[in-house]
């Protein structure tokens, strides 16, 4: 099991949430001291966030300097690694971003509630959604590992590279010419 946590800078119950991890000996990934380097944050690249709003252009160019390409390579290969992504609570919109990419790619995923919480109905997508510390410590070490599935058609649609606006019928990826190579659970 490899965990990613996900949360804020300005969250200061994730450092918290890491040292359980490390404490209980879980593989994870934390994005404020990456292996190798610092976690990103945007202040490095001239980027002066005033109540959570940047001018457009800033943005747009602060995204393309080659610390912000190192920060996101670094947290994107954490999550093509990690079978398990864990929420930290209250966190923004990247984190969210990350978690709903975990539940796309089929991840095992939980939510660590704050309380009093914000009630949001999409998390009914995430395995876990754990009220304490305890609840997502036991879920870790208690949950499956997901089984390798063939993707159901009837679900999820087509998962041929052209993806739902294919028009074949359902199914046709197991022998379409289009797509090589069986696609992953």
């Amino acid at each position: 099991m490899y965990v990613y946590v996900a949360s804020s800078w300005r969250n200061p119950l994730q450092p918290w949430v890491v040292e359980h991890l490390t404490a209980a000996g879980v593989p994870h990934y934390d994005f404020r001291n990456p292996p190798g380097g610092t976690g990103f944050h945007w202040s490095e690249v001239g980027l002066q966030r005033n109540n959570d709003t940047s001018p457009v252009e800033d943005y747009l160019q602060a995204l393309e300097h080659p610390r912000s390409v190192a920060g996101f390579a670094s947290d994107f290969d954490a999550m093509q690694r990690a079978d398990t992504f864990v929420l930290v609570l209250p966190c923004g919109r990247s984190a969210h971003l990350e978690l709903g990419w975990a539940v796309g790619a089929g991840k095992r995923t939980a939510v660590l509630l704050d309380d009093p919480c914000t009630p949001e109905l999409m998390y009914r997508m995430v395995d876990h959604l754990a009220p304490d510390m305890g609840s997502l410590m036991t879920w870790l070490q208690t949950a499956p590992e997901p089984a390798a599935t063939e993707p159901d058609p009837m679900l999820w649609g087509c998962t041929c590279p052209v993806g739902p606006r294919c028009l074949q019928p359902w199914g046709h990826w197991r022998s379409c010419a289009r797509y090589a190579v069986r696609p992953q659970a």
